[in-house]
């Protein structure tokens, strides 16, 4: 029967196209709506209510965010997950959902640069207070904790960007005799990692590895159900909302994500294995070489090593720079977790406010180049380093 509808209702109300229970899409379809309905009140009173299951308004929930949550907590060994639109946004959700007035965050120097300035300046202007130290001064670490009541530890392993392995273990037992939380960004070393240990809150951003292919941002905060549920409703108000397609393109690139990851890792340790060899590279940073001084540690933590390799350059600013306008195959950019290499030179890569024992501390130096290795072939990786490094001397 041919509806009486005008042309201008019809174009609103599109005819319904139902799937059968037995025909079913291989790829989930992407829900690029804002809006679900219920036929009755009741029911959407009910799902208000969370009485029953179901969708309402994306910003709170979308069936293509929800697939993507619920891989990532599986993956990460939890069981909740929300998303937001990028991973900063995800740092800064955690923050001000678990924060109030006169708590004390403990954190890195050698965290992420975003990070320290969430908590040094964003959240001190709301009275939250904190400890900038090393994460390899665990002596400093339990003075802290002892004397100081701490709502939140905030650290990552490996660190960004000297690949640094924090002693989990060490930081768990500190915490949990501190009674604070543990907030890790686990982003450098993936949803593979790190599940074995009663970490509270895990941090991902989606932009880097789970992505893949530099194409699109995302950010996830992975925790018990509990936890999850205590964020939500504050991170909902904040509306940091993933959108539904890039929801959709993340999910694709998980498909690739242990492929790339561990050709990525291979990569890297050759990568490694060349430029420790070099006269021209001072100090190299990557824990899968055994003359890492963390190597055994990260060993006992880590199924692999990851696909960041940093090191330095024998000399400063001027040499680094050359180096890194003279590579063939790595892009001078931000991110890392690409399918192709990236390099970032000393210039761009922060810790400008340090003073000089944080700056020691962290290891940044004149000449500190960061590698995001790639799906290259590692044999025309190591000839372009190779030929840099001629250039820049």
């Amino acid at each position: 029967m041919v509806s009486l509808m005008k042309d201008n209702t019809r174009v609103n109300h599109p005819p319904a196209v139902h799937l059968a229970a037995d025909n079913r899409p291989l790829v989930a379809p992407i829900y690029q709506s804002v809006k679900f309905s219920l036929d009755s009140v009741n029911e959407t009173v009910r799902l208000l209510r969370h009485e029953r299951e179901g969708f309402f308004y994306s910003r709170s929930s979308n069936p293509t965010l929800r697939q993507l949550e619920l891989l990532l907590a599986e993956l990460q060994g939890r069981e909740d997950c929300l998303l937001t639109g990028s991973g900063v946004a995800a740092i800064a959700a955690c923050l001000l959902s678990l924060c109030k007035q006169g708590d004390h965050v403990l954190l890195f120097v050698e965290s992420y640069g975003p990070t320290r300035y969430l908590v040094q300046n964003i959240m001190a202007r709301y009275g939250v207070t904190h400890t900038l130290l090393s994460i390899e001064d665990l002596t400093g670490i339990d003075q802290v904790l002892r004397e100081v009541p701490t709502r939140l530890i905030v650290f990552e392993s490996p660190t960004n960007p000297v690949t640094k392995i924090a002693d989990i273990e060490h930081l768990l037992a500190a915490a949990r005799h501190a009674g604070a939380l543990t907030i890790m960004d686990n982003t450098f070393a993936g949803f593979h990692n790190h599940g074995q240990y009663p970490i509270d809150i895990f941090l991902h951003s989606l932009t880097k590895y789970a992505s893949g292919h530099g194409d699109v941002m995302g950010g996830a905060i992975i925790a018990s159900a509990d936890l999850i549920g205590s964020m939500r409703k504050d991170i909902n108000t904040l509306g940091p909302t993933l959108d539904p397609h890039a929801a959709f393109l993340i999910q694709r690139g998980m498909r690739t994500y242990f492929l790339r990851y561990e050709r990525q890792c291979a990569n890297a340790l050759a990568v490694s294995r060349f430029l420790s060899a070099s006269t021209r590279v001072k100090r190299i940073f990557y824990p899968g070489l055994e003359d890492h001084p963390q190597h055994l540690l990260a060993r006992h933590q880590m199924r692999d090593f990851g696909t960041v390799v940093s090191f330095e350059m024998e000399s400063g600013h001027e040499s680094a720079g050359r180096f890194c306008e003279a590579l063939k195959y790595f892009s001078i950019t931000a991110s890392v977790g690409s399918t192709e290499s990236l390099v970032m030179p000393p210039q761009l890569l922060g810790g400008h406010e340090f003073d000089a024992t944080q700056r020691r501390a962290s290891c940044l130096g004149p000449g500190t180049i960061r590698l995001s290795i790639g799906l290259e072939d590692p044999e025309d990786l190591i000839d372009d380093l190779r030929q840099a490094l001629e250039v820049a001397y």
